[in-house]
């Protein structure tokens, strides 16, 4: 007999992921002109209001309402009428410096590796059963939401009165087999203009959805004339993000991995620095698990590392393949060997996953990971000390540097792992 598995996604309008993209700009305004800046920056979103806190060690200046207010806008906060809008709501910044007790555990020194920034584990995971190697619910989801989004910015006539926030959830039937069978149940929820009655804003918007959102994204292989839809399940939904529902940072942790698929470790990533290895090492194991499971090793594995305070060596690595291993090998044999290919040092993480780059704001909506690699340009700041007979001044210049994107989703290993498993 199958069973069900329900993920879900939520969009880059809903509050807690609007404090998360804030988080992560602040971050990458910081590191676009200091990489060792050391950043744990939280954010919460209310109506009106964004709060911005946490410990900052850098030789970066940034404005930071500037850089809140871009990102609200960005997003699609713009009319009064949302009661949240980039020009007029209130900024309050309450950031200060590392704990110098933190940072002694962190800081490289003669004779002493970089350490871990904290205590803690974190968990990669990758499965074959879609392109991305996520879990199918979670991919689904993750594309209904990104469709609504790509609808209001790009092709508003199709749905002109979408506001920014929205959720989707999708049930997946597997077989006996735990291969997916079938989409069972598709739920959501989209933030909406008004402009009609209650019972006709809603059987628009339910057409809506199934015609340009669904059928776009959902192959139809999945859909039956069983697939169960609830679209607006309320009736209506106006009233939404930061003034329908306060948002904190790290608070979709389950969103931006594995759907509850795979394990979370608890630790949040968007606002912090990589030498957070909750953030860095998550991106690790995923890597790992991703490069694994496209080599052929298993169809599906888990890898969890642990880590303590100042410490570099991980405590634990452990692999688990749920009993999908192609190759003679236990799991434990298996992750003897991850442990020769990966070096998961938290400053070799960072040097081979390219971490100290300003790459993080796109990673805070849609899910940190089955995201597509890519390169682009982005602005840096070098600043320069200039010493005359009066005085010092600093000289910014900014340049532009190619960086790589989502690193830790790249398949470069595969080789590696084929020939270290006999696979080749």
């Amino acid at each position: 007999m199958g069973y069900l598995f329900t993920s879900e996604s939520v969009s880059e309008g809903h509050p807690d992921k609007i404090a998360d993209q804030i988080s992560d700009a602040i971050l990458d305004a910081m590191l676009m002109q200091d990489a060792d800046s050391r950043v744990a920056c939280e954010t919460l979103v209310t109506t009106g209001l964004a709060v911005i806190a946490g410990e900052v060690t850098t030789k970066a200046y940034v404005e930071i309402p500037d850089v809140v207010r871009e990102t609200i806008r960005r997003i699609g906060y713009t009319k009064p009428e949302y009661r949240f809008d980039a020009d007029s709501c209130g900024v309050i910044v309450a950031l200060h410096s590392q704990s110098p007790d933190i940072a002694r555990g962190v800081d490289e020194a003669e004779g002493k590796e970089q350490g871990a920034g904290d205590q803690g584990m974190m968990f990669g995971y990758a499965t074959n059963e879609t392109p991305e190697y996520m879990p199918m619910a979670l991919a689904f989801a993750h594309r209904l939401v990104e469709r609504l989004a790509y609808i209001r910015k790009n092709e508003p006539e199709l749905m002109p009165y979408l506001r920014p926030d929205a959720k989707a959830q999708v049930t997946i039937e597997y077989d006996d087999n735990n291969k997916p069978r079938r989409v069972h149940t598709i739920v959501v929820s989209t933030q909406h203009d008004e402009f009609d009655t209650d019972e006709n804003m809603h059987r628009r918007i339910a057409e809506d959805v199934k015609r340009h959102v669904i059928g776009a994204v959902i192959p139809t292989q999945y859909l039956d004339e069983q697939t169960i839809y609830h679209i607006n399940p309320t009736g209506k939904f106006v009233i939404g993000g930061p003034h329908g529902d306060a948002g904190l940072t790290g608070r979709k942790i389950i969103v931006d991995t594995y759907g509850g698929k795979g394990a979370h470790g608890g630790g949040a990533f968007s606002g912090k620095d990589p030498s957070k290895v909750d953030r860095s090492a998550a991106y690790a194991t995923r890597h790992i698990a991703k490069n694994l499971v496209a080599a052929g090793v298993a169809d599906e594995v888990l890898v969890q590392v642990s880590y303590a305070i100042g410490v570099a060596q991980p405590v634990s690595l452990t692999v688990n393949t749920f009993g999908t291993a192609k190759v003679n090998k236990s799991d434990v044999e298996i992750a003897a060997i991850v442990k020769e290919l990966f070096d998961l040092r938290p400053k070799a993480i960072i040097e081979r996953l390219g971490l100290k780059n300003p790459i993080y704001t796109p990673t805070a909506a849609y899910g940190h990971m089955g995201r597509t690699p890519y390169e682009a340009e982005v602005e840096m700041f070098t600043v320069d000390l200039v010493e005359d007979e009066y005085e010092k001044k600093e000289i910014r210049r900014k340049t532009k540097k190619k960086v790589e994107f989502f690193t830790w989703e790249k398949l470069d290993y595969v080789d590696k792992v084929k020939s270290a498993f006999g696979l080749a």
